[in-house]
């Protein structure tokens, strides 16, 4: 397979990466020819030479705004057989690509739902899609040749393909996805002008739920504005219950707040596990470790040879100390014997 990849971000480079590790022809190119200078560097492909035969498909990975304007040049070009874009909304790059009278036959809108708070190539994984859902919203005039070459190129970068309407796909995104980022955002926010001695108290949790909020502002505020409304309607949503549970706890009665947690709770159920498949429950082991090169290493080996699969890890980093504790999932029936095995190898782990 040959591939033209259009704009050589995080995203875009991540899956020439993919694509590159199974073997596929790449053409990289962007209108920063740093960014694609460095991306061929780490081995994502070569750059789109002037003049090129046409690709199976071409790989539009710039902000949505772009996306219509972008796909026009490259139909205009003959750059592919068909095309496909990685924008995080869907219905603004298709009405737009209508209005420029696009070839909408050989365009097959797709988003993978995949990313990092980081940004640029340098954050580029070829394992970033492993396992992770990538939404097709092809359009109607779609042609079902098209769907298939694409749907072959997502699963060559280990991702599993869904296919959704356009306008469905906006408004869950809003929910799992843009409006998650704001209220990460806002909570960020509060920290501005934190005391350092609150901030020295921050832990796992705060890191959590704050973490997205690193990302992108540029490319941020372009995907917030295409998907304004559903966003806004997620967002609305959200504050009534932060309001009502702030009113609750200002008049001393925490029902509103105890019907939160709880409806929380089991919002969070309901999240798919690994793989997208049901939820697990796991038991965490918690081992103290040093905060030393190879550590890690030593740790993951030591549950390997007990035979036991270590489903999540975290790690929690002790103040001011050369240690830390690893904070082990795995499936209940292995916790006994991981935690045998990491004893009888020395480590120190809390019963």
């Amino acid at each position: 397979m040959q591939v033209a990849v259009i704009g050589t971000g995080l995203i875009g480079t991540s899956v020439a990466l993919a694509l590159r590790e199974h073997g596929a022809g790449v053409w990289l190119a962007d209108e920063d020819p740093e960014a694609a200078r460095l991306a061929a560097n780490l081995g994502a492909g070569e750059p789109l030479p002037d003049q090129s035969p046409p690709a199976d498909v071409a790989v539009i990975a710039v902000p949505p705004a772009a996306v219509a304007a972008t796909l026009a040049a490259a139909q205009a070009r003959r750059l592919a057989a068909c095309y496909t874009d990685v924008a995080s909304v869907k219905q603004l790059p298709v009405t737009q690509a209508r209005a420029l009278g696009c070839d909408m036959t050989s365009y097959v809108p797709g988003h993978p739902l995949a990313g990092r708070e980081k940004h640029g190539p340098a954050a580029a994984r070829a394992d970033l899609f492993l396992g992770r859902t990538w939404a097709l919203c092809p359009a109607a005039e779609t042609s079902e040749q098209a769907v298939v070459t694409v749907t072959t190129l997502i699963r060559t970068c280990g991702a599993v393909p869904v296919r959704a309407d356009a306008a469905a796909h906006d408004r869950w995104v809003a929910l799992i996805s843009h409006a998650p980022h704001l209220v990460a955002a806002a909570m960020a926010a509060r920290l501005e002008t934190a005391p350092p001695e609150a901030l020295d108290l921050a832990g796992q949790g705060l890191r959590d739920v704050t973490r997205i909020a690193a990302g992108d502002t540029g490319l941020w505020t372009q995907i917030l504005a295409a998907n304004a409304e559903p966003v806004a309607e997620v967002l609305a949503a959200v504050a009534a219950d932060l309001a009502e549970a702030a009113r609750m706890l200002t008049d001393g009665d925490p029902k509103s707040v105890t019907t939160l947690l709880e409806v929380g709770q089991a919002g969070v159920a309901r999240i798919p596990g690994k793989h997208g498949g049901a939820p697990r429950e796991f038991t965490v082991v918690q081992v103290v470790i040093r905060d030393q090169p190879g550590e890690l290493t030593r740790l993951f080996d030591a549950a390997g040879q007990a035979g036991v699969n270590i489903e999540d890890v975290r790690i929690e980093h002790s103040p001011g100390l050369p240690v830390g504790v690893a904070e082990l999932s795995v499936r209940p029936a292995e916790a006994g014997p991981l935690l045998d095995a990491l004893e009888a190898g020395g480590w120190p782990v809390r019963r």
